[in-house]
């Protein structure tokens, strides 16, 4: 027995440390902007074990923080050195990374903690546009932008499409480019899209909603319109109507009336519009007023001192504008070039 333990303390060199595998003492550390094109860097993080070590990188995709060991992440593959370039795939997910080290006695693992959301420069969908109301005649269809990802700030332009009714062979319907679109006969039998473009200073892209049911013809709806309801790029104001009193116009002088009624959405009459009236040439004051509860506004006109001497088969010619005050986009306005007979 005595023999026996000898020799197996006589098979450890005096002096010489015990051999052990690697353990990990500090995690490894990224460091970088978790951003599309940007480079992470990780560290080896502390280690202790028998010398020499070895080590492997690899790099983890992670919805959400992970579990600690990243047994829940997907490995990216070719990533295996201490740097990665963070590429379109990655964006919506943290990165973290894990060092494999190794000696004669084993293996370990060390992983980081992860990086904030990978966000790309210019602008990257994650989740398409979606359109919410009811496909009809006469309904509104509302457009939200969907959810995207990019240097802020972002912002967002949209284009309504008809579609045939499998949502394909898509066209872009004029002038509607707002968030809300007001379907109109045309768009029975069809479906609906909208493009949205989202753009930042690095670039734009486009991405395209579901499309939504065949629009069913509905029932159209009668009375005025309030002109806080009109929808650019759905409405559309129509100078439906110029009377003029007198007429012919017998005097230089004289005041003339005219009542002018808007109308949109087929025919209906606009409540609160502003009208404008002016002579081209300038041969009469211009005046502007708002139409009322039935459409209609009413004003009066006063020649000046250029107003024609009146002859018969001549005429004086007016430009009416029809609008709503704040509408920056103008997409609403209504036009109309009329004339009123003079006699003499």
């Amino acid at each position: 027995m005595v023999g026996a333990l000898l020799a197996a303390t006589a098979a450890v060199p005096s002096g010489a440390a015990p051999s052990s595998p690697p353990l990990a003492t500090g995690q490894p550390v990224v460091t970088g902007t978790p951003r599309v094109g940007e480079t992470l860097r990780t560290t080896r993080g502390s280690w202790t074990g028998t010398a020499p070590l070895a080590y492997q990188y690899r790099w983890y995709r992670c919805q959400g923080p992970g579990a600690p060991d990243a047994s829940d992440c997907a490995r990216i593959s070719g990533a295996s050195r201490m740097s990665y370039r963070v590429r379109d795939a990655d964006v919506g997910f943290r990165i973290r990374s894990q060092v494999v080290a190794t000696n004669a006695e084993g293996s370990a693992t060390s992983t980081s903690n992860p990086t904030e959301v990978v966000r790309s420069a210019r602008p990257l969908n994650v989740s398409p546009p979606t359109i919410a109301g009811a496909a009809a005649a006469g309904s509104t269809l509302t457009a939200a932008a969907g959810e995207w990802v990019g240097t802020t700030p972002i912002t967002y332009s949209f284009r309504w499409l008809r579609c045939d009714p499998t949502g394909s062979r898509c066209v872009e319907i004029p002038r509607a480019t707002g968030t809300s679109y007001l379907l109109a006969q045309e768009d029975v039998g069809a479906t609906m899209r909208v493009r949205v473009t989202a753009r930042n200073d690095a670039g734009a892209a486009s991405a395209l909603s579901p499309q939504t049911g065949v629009v069913q013809p509905g029932v159209p709806p009668t009375g005025p319109i309030p002109a806080t309801s009109l929808q650019p790029g759905g409405d559309q104001l129509v100078v439906s109507r110029v009377v003029f009193s007198p007429t012919p116009v017998t005097s230089r002088r004289a005041p003339i009336v005219v009542r002018i009624l808007v109308s949109a959405r087929a025919g209906r009459p606009v409540s609160g519009v502003t009208v404008f009236v002016r002579a081209t040439p300038r041969v009469a004051q211009g005046q502007s007023a708002l139409t009322d509860t039935s459409g209609w506004a009413t004003l009066t006109l006063v020649p000046n001192a250029r107003f024609p001497k009146p002859k018969a088969g001549y005429n004086v010619q007016f430009f009416v504008r029809a609008y709503r005050v704040g509408d920056a986009t103008r997409n609403l306005d209504g036009y109309r070039l009329v004339q009123v007979p003079l006699a003499g």
